[in-house]
Formats: C-alpha cells, structure tokens, sequence
C-alpha cells in the first residue's frame, strides 16, 4: 500500500502552461526546413537547457552567435519572443492545482526554468503565485531529472519524499521523482491527472 498522499507537487511547462518555441519562429524563420534545422543544430533543446540549469541568456547567445554568426538574429530572437511561446495556461490542470490549495492541500511546484523567463511567467500567469512555493532549476544550479534536485526540493520545503507525489509531462522526470523515492506520474491530460490523484487518495 503507497503511502498517504501530503504533498502534491507540480511540474510548469506543459502542465500548467503551454510552450512551444514554434510559435514566435514560424513567423521569425517561415521555412518549415529552414526551421527545423535552426532548433537541431543552433538553438537546440541542450542549448536552451542550459537556461535551465543557470546560464545566463548573455553567455548562451555569444556561445551560440560565436558558432553561427550568421544567425545571429534568429539566436537573440529565442529570450527577445519567449513570451510568445507561452500563449496560454491548461486552464483545467490549473483548476486542479487550485482546487488542491483552496481545500487545504499542500501544494509546491518544481521545474525546469531559466531564472529570469520564469520572473517574466509569474507576471504573465498569476496562479504560479498561489502554491507555497517553487524550485526553479536555473537558480539552484540543478535540473530534472537530477535526482539531487528533487532531494533539495524535498529538504528546502520539509516534504516526506514517500508521501510526496510528482506530476511532470516527461517520463525521465516522473522516473526522477521515483529514484528519489518520491511518488510520481506522467501527466498527458487534465482528465488523467485527476484520475491519477483520485487513484493515490487525493479527493478532488
């Protein structure tokens, strides 16, 4: 028998809000060919992970405009549009994230974010306010699925790892959590995050 759920902790992108780096560049870089090469060879997924784990934008440009400097443009354009990559919440995971705290849960989120977009998230998106608080990978120097990441989360906010449960989109994470002797499951849809819970012993 698990045991008893006190403690919910939310992963951000693609749970509670959406991101997708197309948005801003399928206006910056029309070519859909163009464009896919742009994300797997110059702004890739490592590069802008290490945002996420604190390097500062600055750095990551020049180290990027260093080895393509005739994108130079397109690579300023990755911090400069960011905020058109998060167009808008999952209004119905943030209802739940909201039900769990207006009924007396203890809520926190943990995720992988670049310290300064996610200033710039908490303007655009209020409700990432409202749970007692968040480790942000790009100001601790750690990322998912690091187990060493969910042990200080688990430290800084005073979690009992066995009754804290994890929901992230991606699987290496949610397998993080598990190593770190949390409880965790994979989000794909607000309708399967509440039967998740339900099946944990969290009543919503």
């Amino acid at each position: 028998m698990a045991a008893k759920i006190d403690h919910i902790v939310f992963d951000i992108g693609k749970v509670l809000i959406h991101y997708d780096p197309n948005l801003p560049f399928s206006r910056i870089i029309p070519d859909e060919e163009e464009r896919k090469w742009f994300f797997q060879n110059v702004c890739t997924h490592e590069w802008n992970l290490e945002q996420d784990r604190g390097r500062t934008w600055e750095e990551a440009e020049a180290l990027a405009i260093a080895e393509h400097p005739e994108q130079a443009e397109n690579i300023r354009a990755f911090r400069k549009y960011w905020h058109e990559m998060v167009p808008h919440a999952y209004d119905e995971s943030v209802a739940i994230m909201e039900q769990l705290i207006d009924s007396g849960r203890d809520v926190t989120m943990l995720t992988n974010f670049a310290a300064d977009t996610f200033v710039d998230a908490r303007k655009i998106f209020p409700f990432l306010n409202r749970p007692r608080g968040v480790t942000v990978s790009g100001e601790i120097g750690l990322i998912k699925p690091d187990v060493a990441i969910y042990e200080k989360h688990a430290r800084d906010f005073g979690l009992n790892p066995e009754a804290s449960i994890f929901i992230d989109d991606t699987l290496v994470n949610v397998e993080g959590a598990k190593a770190a002797g949390w409880q965790a499951v994979h989000f794909t849809d607000p309708a399967k995050l509440r039967a998740d819970l339900i099946a944990h012993g969290v009543e919503l």
